[in-house]
């Protein structure tokens, strides 16, 4: 469904700036040249990461590191309003106007030192956002070479719906993982495939690492002993279940450990059997199928 050549696991940049690692531009050169080496070529970036620093951060790097442009693929998001230093708002809430839109991307576009963004999303839904209003905005960031593609992020089936009246939606990244399987069941999964969305999905490890609770612990045992069977590491079997769906799922992981990432692309090389698939989901469930 994918129409821009996006590596099948994209890299989220939110911990790479003050909100995580805070590289340095040569760090920053040296995680951007890591993803290359071991075919990650796409970067996902949002204006309010950092703080709305981050993209700048990355800008500085990748223009000091001479990567051809044309190597890889940036994505960013717009739309939600943060209190910080670097914003004059006075409560967190989202902006959809025409004119918003266009200049958040043209100011994600001078901090990333870029002259387009291969897809802008949408960041969050608003309940005041106007399908004309976005559609208009769009279609002027379309035209003059700005974007070149568009899609939402966290958005519901009938609200891509509402988008749909005026534009087409051609991506929404959506949380989804082992330990968050709604998309599967609220009709987000189907919908895209159904409307030729292709989805990524942002934390796709979920809280298996993170929590220790019953529901980990279950998943944690299936994955080892998967893990072992094919091979690869725990988040790498994480990952490869969910490329097994055929809506296409792209992954953003969010590591900035190089170690990790040059290891991501593993979870591309293999198919895990159709059994093992559901011994995930009953672990997660804590039941069998129906």
């Amino acid at each position: 469904m994918s129409k821009i050549p996006f590596s099948k696991i994209i890299a989220g940049t939110m911990t790479w700036g003050i909100w995580g690692k805070n590289c340095s531009t040569d760090q920053m050169i040296k995680l951007i040249n890591t993803c290359l080496e071991n075919h990650i070529s796409s970067f996902d970036h949002a204006d309010i990461y950092g703080g709305y620093t981050t993209e700048k951060d990355f800008g500085k790097a990748f223009n000091s590191s001479k990567i051809n442009r044309n190597e890889i693929q940036i994505i960013s998001k717009c739309g939600i309003q943060m209190l910080s230093e670097n914003r004059n708002n006075t409560i967190k809430h989202y902006l959809y106007s025409k004119d918003y839109i266009i200049a958040s991307a043209e100011q994600s576009l001078k901090n990333l030192q870029t002259d387009y963004l291969d897809l802008l999303l949408l960041h969050r839904p608003s309940p005041l956002m106007d399908p004309d209003e976005i559609a208009e905005a769009v279609e002027k960031l379309k035209i003059t070479g700005k974007i070149l593609d568009f899609g939402v992020s966290n958005f519901t089936p009938s609200q891509c719906n509402l988008i749909e009246t005026k534009t087409k939606i051609n991506y929404n990244q959506i949380e989804f993982s082992i330990t968050h399987l709604e998309p599967m069941l609220d009709g987000s999964l189907d919908h895209m495939q159904i409307n030729r969305i292709t989805p990524m999905c942002w934390s796709p490890l979920g809280t298996v690492f993170r929590k220790n609770n019953e529901q980990s612990q279950r998943i944690q045992k299936v994955t080892n002993e998967l893990a072992e069977k094919y091979n690869v590491s725990n988040d790498l079997i994480l990952l490869n279940w969910i490329l097994k769906h055929p809506a296409k799922i792209l992954p953003v992981c969010g590591t900035s450990d190089e170690s990790r990432i040059a290891q991501l692309t593993k979870a591309t090389t293999f198919e895990m059997e159709l059994e093992d698939w559901f011994s995930f989901w009953t672990a997660s469930t804590g039941n069998e199928v129906p």
